[in-house]
């Protein structure tokens, strides 16, 4: 775990301040790189994008909340960022370094009226977890193990303001013009408000342990409203390691295939029987136990998934669609692919190039038994990626898409790479989803 914070910027001057100390430290970073480069006659990317990676996360850390939350987020998509700043960012999702106990307290006081110990048996003084919006504390009442989320101070107040703050270091990372990814802030910009409120993520996580509670292989928490509040939320600790921890063990094949299986099976529940699904699939989220299924935690991100959307979405992951032209113009106008004003000339070049894109994304809806631990597939996507992000043409024609592709692809991105990292064999046509096969 990293060194303990005793403060965090909570005002907007002072969380201003410190992304203007990161800016100038970004541009040091660059005048240091291209007086190295003139005396060698060549700049090093690798090593100005690890000093950046290193300055914007250590400032982004501090400063919690959205702020690094939009780290993870970023993070999650491995064609979005040079490798350098996916790499560290990626540390938000697990390992951002935790607040001091007397903040912990001050938390409980403010939402409780009660310190940790006057409600608990024993409370654990040190984070056993902590990532971008809050950290999580092992506690135990009346013989009942407990995992306590605590909210970092300030977060919810601070949201607006960071994302406003935030935004130009996202455009400058990802090359996109700023009135081109405006709807997708604000979709984000939602998302993260929701996050930051404890009492929503307990209703929905609640709702979401019972109505998938006929998914084999699945379990929740029980959650405990009595012990919850605004900023703290309270649930049953659930035995087992993350998965993360458990792939780094030696693992059976049949039990990496069955373990992805159960994981593609819940997700595709979500999609197709409930219409809503968990956003936030990063490896953090899942504890596997002693059986190897699979536990599901953090509910704070739920994305409900519009049924035009939907109907459009899915119907573009079968190639015969994708074969059928007339059909692709319709779905990508409904999708906000093709925008309304396109002249005949980019209809053309967003047409070919989402097509490509979709075909290869779906290709495990198209495939049935589907081989996730394939580094050439995983290899074709990085690439594709690439050729995108480098072609002059889709540089000129910026963000495109219905605000809705933002958690979806998320979500599909996040699922993936751990199946990936998995090596599972999956069969993705399973038609009864709700079932997996021992």
């Amino acid at each position: 775990m990293s060194k303990e914070l005793n403060r965090i910027p909570i005002g907007k001057v002072r969380r201003a301040s410190k992304f203007v100390t990161t800016g100038a430290k970004v541009g040091a970073n660059y005048v240091k790189a291209y007086s190295k480069a003139a005396l060698k006659g060549k700049l090093d990317q690798n090593e100005l994008d690890n000093d950046n990676a290193r300055d914007i996360y250590d400032s982004l850390s501090e400063l919690k909340g959205s702020a690094l939350k939009m780290a993870q987020l970023l993070s999650m998509d491995q064609n979005v960022l040079p490798k350098a700043y996916a790499d560290k960012f990626s540390m938000a999702q697990y390992s951002a370094p935790p607040l001091s106990y007397p903040l912990v307290k001050k938390t409980f006081i403010d939402n409780m009226d009660k310190e940790p110990n006057e409600i608990f048996d024993t409370f654990g003084k040190s984070a056993s977890n902590a990532a971008s919006m809050g950290q999580v504390h092992k506690a135990e009442l009346n013989g009942q193990k407990l995992a306590v989320k605590v909210q970092y101070p300030g977060v919810a107040d601070s949201i607006k303001s960071d994302l406003k703050l935030a935004k130009p270091f996202a455009l400058k990372l990802m090359n996109v013009k700023g009135k081109d990814v405006d709807p997708y802030m604000k979709e984000v910009e939602g998302k993260l408000l929701e996050e930051a409120d404890y009492t929503l993520e307990l209703r929905q996580s609640m709702d979401f342990a019972q109505k998938c509670e006929n998914v084999d292989g699945v379990f929740f928490p029980t959650y405990f409203p009595e012990l919850s509040s605004p900023q703290i939320l309270t649930m049953s600790w659930l035995n087992g390691e993350p998965i993360g921890a458990w792939m780094k063990h030696e693992q059976k094949q049949p039990d990496r295939d069955r373990l992805g299986q159960i994981l593609w099976n819940f997700y595709m529940y979500q999609m197709h029987e409930l219409r809503m699904m968990h956003a936030d699939p990063h490896p953090g989220n899942f504890i596997i136990d002693a059986n190897n299924n699979l536990g599901v935690i953090d509910f704070g991100c739920i994305k409900h998934i519009p049924k035009d959307f939907y109907d459009a979405y899915f119907e573009l992951t079968s190639y015969e669609v994708l074969d059928n032209p007339q059909r692709v113009d319709e779905l990508f106008r409904k999708l906000e692919i093709i925008r309304p004003d396109d002249p005949e000339k980019d209809v053309k070049i967003v047409t070919a190039m989402f097509t490509d894109l979709i075909r290869l994304l779906s290709r495990p809806f198209n495939e049935g038994v589907f081989d996730f631990s394939d580094d050439r597939y995983f290899t074709e996507i990085y690439m594709k990626g690439e050729a995108i992000s480098k072609d002059p043409e889709m540089n000129r024609l910026q963000a495109r898409g219905s605000r809705h592709f933002i958690y979806f692809n998320r979500t599909f991105f996040g699922l993936y790479n751990i199946l990936h990292a998995l090596k599972a064999k999956v069969d993705c046509s399973t038609k009864e989803i709700f079932k997996v096969a021992s």
